[in-house]
């Protein structure tokens, strides 16, 4: 009988210590910004009307690192631990099985897994309910745009529940004054006003377009005037929960139109590299144009005298093609007297010194003739 008993009560007695009656959800996974605010829930669906004693919420940031605690509750006090202090609080209605967190000032750091346990009264079994958050980083915080475009300013509440926003509200300030004025405004669940309004100078120029279903109270603004540079702010109700997340819009003159031709067109401002790259090919141009002057100075003048030796040979293959034709000087005549024995006889000899016509006078000068234009006479006298 005894042995009996045992074995009954060893596996309760294990499932209470080595929580083997753990009831465990299927984990969530999460996308925020840093510098968002996140809601974590963790309600219990229960029909058995028993309060909740203890709620913890733990965080691990890999699967080789140590647990840490993030937020505590127990006999109806929350306490927040560690870097979380300040930034966490337990949002849900315990009395009601409602343990949700609040993660308000998302950081990188708080990228990971977070687990929420929950033990009722009277009860050996722990609910556990875990979400994996992924952190991007921070969004712009200023928008930038011309006069007469638009703009879409986003505005999500990130939540694990199916909490339907009860209320969105846009508030702008302007840089002159810091009384904010409404905007756009929009109630979902009421029948008279299931629509969003806008007020002011902003009617007919802003509108919404996020998925409220979804938490997501996103606007667009067109026709931005120069008035409308400042702060504008977004404002969520999750019943009594509030996200609020703030945008700085700056405004600058449209830039005119001009029609210019792509060589008019004023040039981009040049990078380090390039401008190293300009200078260079600069200064290797200014150091050897004058080796390229010199070398089409050479160019030049070899060509000229090829030129005036073609020139020269060409004349002298002239003067070869045409017979030689010597012009001969005047005659210097002797006299030589011989005495023979028997008779007597008269010589003449006649001496000839040929004379080559000059480059100068050969063109003026046709062949044949001397310099008086009459053709040279030759005497001899026997």
């Amino acid at each position: 009988m005894f042995c009996l008993l045992k074995l009954t009560l060893m596996p309760v007695l294990l499932g209470y210590f080595l929580s083997l009656n753990d009831l465990i959800v299927s984990s969530f996974e999460l996308t925020v910004h840093v510098g968002d605010s996140v809601l974590m829930g963790c309600v219990l669906r229960s029909t058995a009307e028993k309060r909740v004693t203890k709620v913890d919420w733990i965080f691990s940031s890999g699967e080789h690192t140590k647990d840490d605690y993030v937020l505590y509750y127990y006999a109806n006090l929350s306490v927040p631990v560690g870097r979380f202090q300040n930034r966490v609080r337990l949002v849900g209605d315990v009395l009601r099985n409602d343990g949700s967190l609040l993660l308000e000032n998302v950081e990188e750091a708080d990228q990971g897994k977070y687990t929420c346990e929950v033990r009722l009264e009277m009860e050996s079994q722990v609910f556990k309910k875990s979400l994996v958050l992924r952190v991007l980083p921070e969004e712009p915080k200023e928008l930038m745009v011309h006069v007469g475009d638009s703009t879409q300013m986003g505005c999500v509440f990130q939540s694990t529940e199916e909490k339907l926003m009860t209320r969105v509200v846009w508030m702008f300030s302007s840089r002159e004054h810091n009384k904010e004025e409404i905007m756009l405004r929009y109630y979902p669940n009421e029948v008279l006003v299931g629509y969003p309004q806008s007020w002011g100078r902003f009617q007919n120029r802003v509108n919404l377009v996020g998925d409220t279903a979804h938490n997501d109270g996103s606007i667009v603004l067109q026709g931005v005037k120069e008035s409308d540079a400042g702060s504008y702010t977004c404002l969520i109700h999750l019943g009594n929960l509030i996200f609020r997340k703030t945008v700085v819009l700056r405004v600058t003159p449209k830039e005119p139109q001009t029609w210019a031709t792509p060589v008019a067109l004023r040039p981009e401002i040049l990078g380090g590299n390039q401008l190293v790259i300009i200078v260079g090919i600069v200064c290797a141009t200014i150091v050897l144009l004058p080796v390229l002057i010199l070398i089409v100075k050479r160019t030049h003048r070899n060509k000229s005298s090829e030129t005036s030796t073609a020139l020269v040979r060409s004349l002298e293959n002239t003067k070869k093609a045409q017979p030689e034709k010597h012009v001969y000087s005047s005659i210097t005549t002797r006299e030589v007297i011989e005495e023979d024995s028997s008779e007597k006889s008269e010589a003449t000899y006649m001496t000839m010194n040929p004379v080559w016509p000059s480059l100068r006078s050969a063109p003026n000068n046709p062949p044949g003739k001397n310099p008086t234009g009459e053709m040279p006479r030759t005497e001899q006298t026997f």
